[in-house]
């Protein structure tokens, strides 16, 4: 078993925001959650200040009290600059090509036009590289999928704990993993039935006490627990509020929703056996997590050099408590989910799936 990893220095939790102390950077970054796009579309970062930044690359698992996490960024950024220059031709000057990553993150948070927009681009090339690399890492290290959902728990526990102690809006919160009769049914039930399209296999729900808690305790969990870039685009669901006509209640949020692209619709859940009643926010996020340095040491040293951060998929659920009693009635039940849910097995298991319409095959231009 892979020993505790103590969270990082300097990582210690901000506080909650109330609604009204939310700053353009939080609307954008629970906007983004909610509506499940993806920041390598976003064309600008709203980092205020370096402290901001600092927080922003600690949940990310950096510490930059570490040398050897300094290295390790710098090693990203230049392999980020490489690619674009080298096979994309995105000509980047030195201006911004050798500033410190804080000063890109700063950058990209400007107005500084053309470098602005040259550090967004870096920073996006960066994100990509970052993940798939982490990947890389992830498979080449002797940490089973349990040891690392164990390292994720133990974070997300320690962090609800604390918001649970502090008082906050909270009044149920459950995590758990997925059995495998509960995966073997979900893949079942599935068109795609691979495992790799099960992303609740660790999972995690929060009942907040009303529907004005929402947006600050998710917002309390992309500072603390998880950054919000890392949010897997087009698997986020949101039919308990629209999400502008949210902001335009409260006037603060509506000022700041001016200045963002902001949709007012539901993202809807496309799973067939949840009732049309039922409301829920759901997200998947890949949590960063810092490995072991135990662990880290059985690796080989072309993989170490990759870093000692990997990922980890969760599904994230969240409800007010009105909302939540209501899910708990009727049609929209757990109970009544899976017994759809279980008939619909029965059907595939005996009849088989209905035949999708082919697409036609157009030659490319």
């Amino acid at each position: 078993m892979a020993p505790v990893t103590p969270p990082l220095p300097g990582h210690e939790a901000r506080p909650i925001k109330r609604l009204g102390d939310f700053s353009l950077a939080d609307l954008r970054a629970v906007s983004l959650i909610l509506q499940g796009d993806s920041v390598i579309d976003w064309r600008r970062l709203e980092l205020g200040s370096e402290e901001e930044a600092r927080h922003f690359l600690a949940t990310q698992e950096f510490d930059l009290a570490r040398p050897w996490d300094v290295q390790r960024i710098d090693t990203i950024k230049a392999a980020a600059i490489d690619y674009l220059r080298r096979h994309i031709g995105y000509p980047i000057s030195r201006q911004v090509s050798e500033v410190p990553t804080l000063e890109l993150l700063r950058i990209a948070s400007g107005k500084d036009g053309p470098r602005q927009l040259t550090a967004c681009v870096i920073l996006k090339a960066m994100h990509i590289i970052h993940h798939v690399e982490a990947r890389e890492l992830q498979y080449s290290l002797a940490l089973s999928d349990q040891e690392l959902f164990r390292l994720i728990e133990e974070r997300v526990y320690r962090l609800v704990g604390q918001m649970l102690a502090e008082g906050l809006p909270i009044t149920e919160f459950m995590g758990g993993r997925k059995r495998k009769d509960s995966i073997y049914t979900k893949l079942l039930s599935k068109r795609e039935a691979h495992s790799s399209a099960v992303y609740d296999k660790q999972r995690f729900r929060i009942v907040t006490r009303t529907n004005e808690d929402i947006l600050p305790v998710l917002l309390y969990l992309t500072h603390n627990l998880f950054p919000f870039n890392y949010v897997v685009p087009s698997e986020s669901i949101n039919t308990i509020f629209h999400f502008r006509s949210f902001c335009d209640q409260h006037a603060h949020l509506q000022a700041l929703a001016r200045q963002l692209d902001v949709g007012d619709s539901f993202t809807p859940s496309d799973n067939r056996f949840s009732a049309q009643d039922y409301r829920t926010i759901h997200f998947v996020v890949d949590v960063p997590v810092r490995v072991p340095e135990a662990v880290l040491a059985t690796a080989a040293p072309e993989q170490r050099k990759l870093g000692p951060v990997i990922f980890g998929l969760c599904e994230f659920q969240m409800a007010d408590s009105e909302t939540d009693e209501a899910n708990e009635k009727g049609d929209a039940s757990h109970d009544n989910y899976k017994e759809r849910q279980r008939l619909a097995v029965m059907r595939r298991l005996e009849l088989g799936q209905p035949r999708r319409p082919r697409k036609s095959l157009r030659p490319r231009e």
